[in-house]
């Protein structure tokens, strides 16, 4: 992660890390990694909203301590101005996607400090319908997506999903700020495939 975000801010681009869970240790490991900004998976409540904001951010806005110098090194900027600009730059993405995360997308948006709502269509439709992937037409699937979309959009937050193609991405682009559009794993594997039949043919 150290080298991946250093590599990565250094090519213009900024680095998001997404972590496993909630964990304060894991947040801020990131952080002092140099992430310019961190995803949290399966957010269910407002209390975890806060708890994630509460430990990426400097005080007063927060409980992070200063820790790491590479933050600094990584951005080209020194510490006193690292740790006064990180607050105002850094991104919060935390994904919604369980009928509990739906549930309470309104107060979970509500929390200050949160930058973006960014939806895992599976997970969510595993969680609603009970298996996936989602045929997308789904009415309570739908309605969840909606629900999601129309609070972030209340509270002034971005919003993003998972859309695995490009048709899809083109599509979603229309209502979402931003799209992942697929796996790394997915993309080598396609390749591999393509090239293979053609070796083979």
């Amino acid at each position: 992660m150290h080298s991946s975000t250093a590599a990565i801010t250094a090519l213009g681009v900024s680095p998001l890390v997404r972590l496993r869970m909630t964990h304060a240790d894991l947040i801020k490991r990131a952080l002092d990694a140099g992430a310019h900004g961190i995803v949290v998976p399966q957010i269910n409540t407002a209390e975890e909203a806060q708890t994630i904001v509460s430990h990426s951010k400097f005080p007063p806005q927060g409980l992070r301590g200063q820790g790491s110098v590479f933050p600094a090194i990584t951005h080209g900027i020194d510490i006193p101005t690292d740790l006064k600009t990180a607050n105002e730059t850094l991104i919060t993405c935390l994904q919604v996607e369980s009928k509990a995360g739906v549930e309470n997308v309104d107060a979970i948006c509500a929390v200050p400090g949160v930058d973006m709502i960014f939806i895992g269509p599976n997970d969510l439709a595993l969680s609603i319908l009970g298996y996936v992937p989602a045929k997308g037409n789904e009415p309570e699937f739908v309605d969840a997506i909606k629900k999601i979309a129309v609070a972030a959009r209340k509270h002034g937050k971005w919003i993003g999903r998972l859309s695995n193609n490009g048709t899809l991405c083109k599509e979603h682009l229309k209502v979402f700020d931003t799209v992942a559009m697929g796996y790394d794993i997915r993309a080598i594997q396609n390749w591999y495939t393509t090239k293979l039949q053609v070796a083979r043919s």
